[in-house]
């Protein structure tokens, strides 16, 4: 999976609180009951995409306003960044961060998601909207999202860069 997200933290990499805030802040329409029935679909989720014997391979670029929306408390952003960390150095997870000073750049029209599967399976685009979602399949589509994200990887932090300033920014979140 390669996913570019421009405004949160991708569902895979959420934590439970930060999970729980984004879904009753963006689904205001939910009772308690249901968001609390879709972090658990989106922790499954998590468990069963990224931690399985044979987990998926997931390179994430974030733009760096997703350190500077605040989710939950600062207790819950603390907590987030420091999961971020810890994702990151999993062997399967390549987290980048894209700092405010590349400009403008293609990510800008939005978050999307390559998948790619075992063959003979065809890769996909994915975009998700509040009504439902978009499934791109045409060879340029893919193509073309692949060269965007290739670009924004390319303009992004190192990991290592990026784990340095996720650490830095938890310490400065205000209690």
């Amino acid at each position: 999976m390669a996913n570019y997200q421009p405004l949160l933290v991708p569902g895979l990499l959420q934590t439970e609180n930060y999970a729980r805030a984004v879904i009753a802040q963006m689904r205001p329409d939910l009772t308690p009951d249901q968001v609390e029935a879709l972090v658990k679909v989106r922790m499954e989720r998590q468990e069963s995409r990224l931690s399985r014997e044979r987990p998926a391979e997931l390179s994430a670029v974030l733009d760096e306003a997703v350190l500077h929306r605040g989710i939950g408390s600062p207790a819950v952003m603390r907590q987030q960044f420091a999961h971020l960390v810890q994702a990151g150095e999993q062997p399967n997870v390549t987290l980048q961060l894209l700092p405010y000073s590349v400009g403008a750049h293609p990510g800008l029209y939005g978050p999307f998601v390559i998948l790619t599967f075992p063959r003979p399976t065809a890769p996909l685009v994915w975009l998700e909207n509040p009504n439902n979602s978009v499934y791109l399949e045409s060879e340029s589509d893919i193509q073309n999202y692949t060269h965007i994200f290739d670009q924004l990887g390319a303009s992004a932090l190192s990991p290592a860069e990026t784990r340095t300033r996720l650490i830095r920014t938890a310490e400065e979140i205000n209690p």
